[in-house]
């Protein structure tokens, strides 16, 4: 080793490391996973107020409080958007545990067991008001129109992390976008459960699991 290499540490290495770094452009900083999930929250929830703006809000007041068991399923159905959504953005960054995708399951195992447990009023109100047949795709078609547009500003918001888990992180997108949009369904929705009715959210549900596990698993993969 020269005199030169000892005075001045490795210069050959340093010469390296600057040719290397010479045309690295700045990376801008991804938001914290906090930031966008309050961002998220106030997308939303600007959402449900246009939504509730042309609501019959007294009317559904008036279902729900006939009816106080739904209160189970419209708090597991919340608290699963909520708690997904957050889970979303802890797991789209590298250094986070994949057991964050743990977080909604219990309240979602509430929404869908309430939901369930609902199928049974009819045994006690028998006037309740029922979806139909005819009447239950409107529930399947809102759900999957308000899931879409969610879902794309859902994967822009993780595009620039680095999930390790992308197909887990997606799904767990799907879980709580759906939740939301049944969420905000309530709005519209002056029938009790039925098991047409469940199914059919259970369909909508699926549909947008499997759709954001499957594109949005693809397309958060794209770039790595």
């Amino acid at each position: 080793m020269s005199d030169d290499t000892k005075m001045t540490g490795h210069p050959v290495h340093d010469d390296f490391i600057n040719a290397l770094s010479a045309d690295l452009a700045p990376v801008r900083r991804v938001w914290s996973p906090a930031v966008r999930s309050v961002l998220w929250f106030a997308g939303v929830a600007a959402a449900a107020i246009a939504i509730a703006s042309v609501s019959d809000l007294p009317a559904m007041a008036l279902h729900i409080a006939s009816v106080p068991d739904m209160w189970l399923a419209i708090t597991g159905s919340v608290l699963t958007g909520i708690l997904g959504a957050i889970a979303v953005f802890q797991l789209s960054m590298p250094d986070r545990s994949p057991h964050w995708a743990l977080l909604p399951l219990p309240a979602a195992t509430l929404w869908l067991g309430a939901s369930g447990m609902g199928c049974l009023r009819y045994i006690l109100q028998p006037e309740s008001h029922f979806a139909g047949i005819a009447e239950a795709p409107h529930c399947l078609f809102f759900i999957l129109g308000l899931s879409l547009p969610m879902s794309v500003v859902m994967i822009f918001a993780m595009r620039r992390a680095f999930t390790l888990y992308p197909a887990r992180t997606s799904a767990i997108a799907g879980l709580a976008i759906a939740a939301t949009a049944a969420s905000m369904l309530n709005l519209f929705h002056p029938f009790d459960a039925t098991s047409t009715d469940v199914l059919v959210h259970a369909l909508a549900i699926a549909i947008v699991i499997g759709a954001n596990r499957y594109l949005g698993g693809r397309l958060l993969n794209a770039g790595k």
